[in-house]
């Protein structure tokens, strides 16, 4: 029986392997835990829309508020609803100022694309290098957690 550290590093490595891309019946293999442990971290822990999040590109999310852009206008158009047409404005300036920032400066789908890239070359060398172990990738996948939160949050940059 695992016990409750190793069972945390087990599922640590499973999530790795998930965001990489991995599947859940090779990520049963490699982690040792069944093939139903791996699909309710999945579910519990939200790893499918973490992942789904981490693959998304900049030209995609800039292609997806232009269309909702124009999704809005029709929808306005349609409603004959002056305070709908008053609020507008407002509603195209802030998706047009997330527009522009997408063009400009990295974003958070490049800070999680970066990190997914160290997190495979990590995965790569701890095969030769005893110095990166299971508690390192923990560790570092933590604080990139924290990092892309406080991101999310404004708390940085």
């Amino acid at each position: 029986m695992a016990t409750k550290k190793q069972l945390e590093e087990k599922r640590e490595f499973a999530r790795l392997l998930f965001m990489q891309g991995e599947q859940q019946k090779i990520i049963a293999d490699k982690t040792g835990v069944s093939q139903q442990t791996i699909s309710a971290w999945v579910e519990k822990f939200g790893w499918a829309s973490q992942r789904a999040a981490a693959s998304i590109t900049r030209p995609e999310l800039v292609n997806k508020l232009l269309l909702s852009i124009d999704r809005l206008i029709e929808q306005v158009n349609e409603s004959n609803d002056p305070e709908a047409f008053n609020s507008l404005g407002d509603k195209l300036a802030k998706m047009s100022m997330t527009i522009e920032r997408l063009d400009k400066k990295a974003s958070i789908v490049d800070v999680v694309d970066t990190f997914m890239g160290f997190a495979k070359w990590l995965q790569f060398r701890a095969e030769f290098d005893e110095q990166v172990t299971p508690e390192l990738i923990k560790t570092i996948n933590r604080y990139h957690d924290l990092y892309i939160t406080d991101l999310l949050q404004s708390k940085f940059r």
